[in-house]
């Protein structure tokens, strides 16, 4: 077997298939209508949207998670975001028949699973590059970015890398991992072209 064909046939097990595309966009399509109910209900203004591995195209089949920003203007109060953010996102985890947990990062956000899959939901502020007001304030510019730079084959070099590193041991940006962020890895792409 050549490297190619061993590529290949690795692209085919974590390539997410058609059904698979549509199962994670019917779940973030419920999850965003709910969450900007929700948030529309507790009188907080924010612009719900999904970012991420989700939003790039580049998750792998069988290891999807839903980033879901609520991005408010900077006059609303930090503590309010958190606040009336964390609610709404617990009030529909819990709609949903959902289960939920808050995490903390740079700051609170909520965590979830949805018909199996999971789900974070940050709220954050738009910002202007540079001018973040939070460390999340970033990731929808990232987001625009990658999907600026990466299309077709490229999405599936990623994928291929990403497999690479969670097979290897260093997938992960956080502190027990201390590995790749699945943002590095998609730069990396940006930056070299292929795996």
């Amino acid at each position: 077997m050549t490297v190619e064909e061993l590529l290949n046939s690795i692209l085919r097990e974590i390539k997410p298939s058609p059904e698979d595309e549509v199962k994670v966009r019917e779940i973030s399509e419920k999850i965003t209508n709910a969450l900007k109910s929700e948030t529309k209900a507790l009188g907080l203004n924010v612009d719900v949207e999904t970012y991420g591995s989700v939003a790039k195209g580049t998750w792998l089949r069988g290891d999807v998670d839903l980033d879901v920003f609520l991005m408010a203007d900077r006059s609303i109060p930090r503590e309010t975001l958190i606040s009336n953010g964390l609610k709404s996102a617990k009030g529909v985890f819990e709609s949903l028949k959902g289960r939920w947990i808050e995490r903390y990062a740079d700051h609170p956000y909520v965590e979830g699973w949805v018909d199996g899959v999971r789900v974070d939901v940050v709220p954050c502020y738009r910002a202007e590059p540079g001018k973040w007001l939070t460390a999340v304030d970033r990731t929808p510019h990232h987001t625009q970015y990658i999907k600026s730079k990466l299309s077709g084959e490229a999405l599936d070099q990623v994928r291929l890398l990403k497999k690479f590193a969670k097979g290897i041991g260093v997938y992960g940006a956080d502190i027990k991992t201390g590995g790749f962020s699945g943002y590095l890895c998609e730069l990396l792409i940006v930056s070299y072209g292929d795996f």
